[in-house]
């Protein structure tokens, strides 16, 4: 049996093992923790992410846990709304829509289909060797004819197969994220955009609130108490941003630098090795694509580990490519703070909005309606584009 060994036990790694395992591979995937990290935030899952998904059976589990988000679209700081769609637009376009979940919920939803005996926790990968697929851990080696490195954004893998390629770049915007419990009324999903700030908001659950929040900042800027920066940045946006901020805790806000890929790399494979989700390439997080994006990645990578790893860079590195360049120039959008430049930007974006009610599903279209390669065999028709 063909053995793969996936390093880095995220979203991207374990839906990796998952779809691998599907295929006929012996997996064994490797996570430096001790635990899954259960990190206090939330996550969109698009209709491409769900679609995939159901390829291995686990798209209708995760909509089950998860919320529909119902209507969305981008607001001023004092609320009035620019542009907007509704699930069921997106439903009718592209025959599913946009959820959002805990991450912790999805990676263990995640875990539990890879299975116990598949993943090793507290083991520390030190190097790979992409001619004969061993991978070197603290506690031995192993041989792999396929080694997936899963590994995050700052992936000591793609360090050591492309050392020519510069590390990610800063995107200029440091982001904020935390959970809220939140009993009062229901929160619609909206995202609002000022002076070089952005606010979002989405509701989890009856008694969860998530919400992310971002500004322009030196990278590694050092601030005091979290919460408190917020409140001075957003204390005086609409509802319920000020209610939000007020009932957090310090504590449980999570604070991050944003990085991207700003050049391409050549491959996303080199010898036996795959790179996947950031590892490969690292994005803003305002298409809300960077789970799904590794979640496309896991499916394709296992249809087509069989044959040469170049068929799997040919069909991921031109799509991921674009969806990192459309995140960066949203975000580029997001970070003007010059008060004409963002009246202007804003009128934009409104009188866009009046004459195409469709318009942020239709701008979305190239990477909502991706859909997954089919199994050779499987009754469905054709292999979809990949």
């Amino acid at each position: 049996m063909r053995k793969a060994v996936v390093i880095g036990g995220g979203i991207g790694g374990l839906t990796a093992g998952i779809a691998l395992g599907r295929e006929g591979w012996d997996v064994t995937v490797l996570e430096r923790a001790e635990r899954l990290e259960a990190v206090g935030s939330g996550l969109a899952i698009a209709a491409n992410a769900l679609k995939a998904l159901d390829t291995l059976d686990l798209g209708d589990r995760v909509r089950e846990l998860s919320r529909l988000q119902g209507k969305l679209g981008i607001r001023r700081p004092d609320g009035r709304w620019l542009v907007h769609t509704t699930e069921d637009h997106a439903q009718a376009r592209y025959g599913d829509s946009i959820v959002i979940m805990l991450r912790a919920t999805l990676l263990d939803t995640l875990a539990q289909a890879l299975g116990p005996a598949r993943l090793r926790l507290g083991t520390t990968v030190t190097g790979v060797d992409p001619a004969t697929g061993v991978v070197r851990t603290g506690s031995g080696d192993l041989e792999a004819d396929l080694v997936v490195a899963a590994d995050g954004i700052h992936s000591a893998t793609r360090a050591a197969l492309f050392p020519e390629r510069p590390s990610p770049a800063y995107s200029g915007v440091t982001a904020w994220r935390g959970l809220v419990p939140w009993p009062g009324p229901a929160v619609r999903s909206q995202e609002s955009w000022g002076r070089g700030q952005v606010f979002g908001v989405h509701q989890l659950a009856d008694d969860v609130v998530y919400f992310y929040a971002t500004d322009v900042l030196p990278a590694g800027a050092a601030l005091g108490d979290e919460r408190e920066e917020l409140l001075r940045r957003f204390g005086d946006w609409h509802d319920p941003i000020p209610e939000l901020l007020r009932a957090s805790e310090s504590g449980r806000i999570l604070r991050n630098d944003v990085y991207y890929v700003d050049t391409p790399l050549p491959a996303f494979h080199r010898g036996r090795v795959a790179l996947l989700g950031d590892a490969a390439h690292p994005m803003t997080p305002n298409l809300g694509q960077g789970a799904c994006q590794a979640i496309e990645d896991a499916v394709v990578l296992a249809h087509l580990a069989g044959g040469d790893l170049a068929a799997y860079t040919q069909a991921r590195l031109e799509r991921t490519s674009k969806v990192v360049r459309r995140g960066m120039s949203i975000c580029r959008a997001t970070k003007i703070r010059n008060p004409v430049a963002v009246r202007l930007r804003d009128f934009g974006m409104a009188m866009a909005g009046r004459l195409s009610s469709d318009l942020m599903l239709r701008s979305m279209d190239e990477i909502l309606s991706w859909r997954p390669p089919v199994r050779s065999g499987s009754g469905q028709g054709p292999a979809a584009r990949v």
